[in-house]
């Protein structure tokens, strides 16, 4: 039970952060767009929840853990979405950005959207994959030789 309260505060003060509120802030006062946009965005946003709450369970109950830095998984998570794409709570916390994008037609949301991108990046490259290399080497290793960050392999 402690486990899942973790994680539950973990997405509430993080990726709700982010793919929440400071979506919404930047949408202040904006109406949103034409019913394409906005359906499409909805889509957006529950395919980007679905991807993120997948995510989280396969920390929870495979790693024993949450996606906190502080409180990371102790098995290497291979599972789920991980067998496609290394980083794919990052994605889902992507899509529902867009789909905020898309839901409001917002250029300076879509701007916020790429910032959060490269922050992603730097923060996966110079800090999580080191990480993940030195807690499960050889096993890290593999994984990454044998799945790509962010988009799925192709046959």
């Amino acid at each position: 039970m402690l486990l899942f309260f973790k994680n539950v505060i973990f997405t509430l003060l993080v990726p709700g952060t982010v793919a929440v509120l400071g979506p919404l802030s930047i949408a202040r006062g904006t109406e949103a767009g034409s019913s394409w946009f906005v359906i499409t965005g909805l889509l957006m946003l529950i395919f980007g929840l679905a991807i993120y709450c997948w995510c989280v369970w396969d920390f929870a109950a495979f790693g024993q853990a949450t996606p906190a830095p502080i409180d990371a998984p102790k098995r290497l998570v291979v599972r789920g979405l991980y067998r496609y794409i290394r980083n794919p709570m990052y994605v889902g916390v992507l899509s529902v950005i867009l789909g905020w994008t898309l839901l409001y037609a917002n250029v300076l949301m879509l701007v916020y959207c790429l910032a959060v991108a490269i922050c992603f990046q730097l923060f996966v490259v110079f800090y999580e994959e080191p990480i993940l290399q030195q807690s499960f080497g050889a096993e890290y290793a593999g994984y990454k030789a044998s799945v790509n960050r962010w988009l799925p392999k192709l046959l």
